[in-house]
């Protein structure tokens, strides 16, 4: 396999456990458990601090889906040559549950925290907001995994090139064949 196409699989395999931790939320919006907003409905200036669809129920699920991933991983890393050879982390020298839980609480603080800014700019929730939507969860797991482990500089750079890059080409496809409203 050509090195650049290897190194950019690396880079998205390492994202895995954060892209379901991103779903869970809407994948998990009819389980009756956890539905509570993170901002109890306050208000910061007149505006939701947040807004009534982040929820409790979002963060469990996103941190558990989260965790179960990088326990995936893990064991894919101890039982094949593979799976070691595509992962940018030594799974085996890393507490899963931690890592998981990292993972999946920065991806969704990140989301969180741009959702705050997004109403103070009258943004409404939902609403398209280029390139903070697809860069924010990424900032946010990038900066809660750096706890415990440091990623090559070269990594963050295609990451930041890359996730908005084939954030938009998915978000076009959806919209093109009708699954989604908006372009972006």
């Amino acid at each position: 396999m050509d090195s650049f196409l290897f190194f950019a699989l690396q880079c998205f395999y390492l994202l895995v456990p954060g892209l379901f931790a991103n779903a869970a939320p809407v994948i998990f919006r009819k389980v009756d458990f956890l539905n509570y907003p993170v901002d109890f409905g306050r208000k910061f200036r007149g505006k939701p601090l947040f807004g009534s669809h982040k929820t409790y129920r979002g963060f469990f699920f996103g941190i558990l889906m989260a965790i179960l991933f990088v326990w995936l991983q893990r064991l894919l890393f101890l039982r094949y040559d593979s799976f070691r050879s595509v992962s940018l982390i030594d799974y085996s020298a890393q507490n899963f549950v931690l890592l998981g839980f990292l993972i999946g609480f920065g991806v969704l603080f990140g989301d969180l925290v741009k959702s705050f800014v997004k109403r103070r700019v009258n943004i409404k929730p939902g609403k398209s907001w280029f390139p903070w939507d697809q860069l924010d969860c990424l900032i946010g797991g990038l900066l809660f995994i750096s706890t415990v482990y440091i990623l090559p500089w070269q990594v963050i750079v295609f990451l930041f090139v890359a996730v908005p890059v084939l954030h938009v080409l998915i978000n076009l496809a959806g919209y093109y064949l009708g699954l989604k409203k908006n372009k972006l």
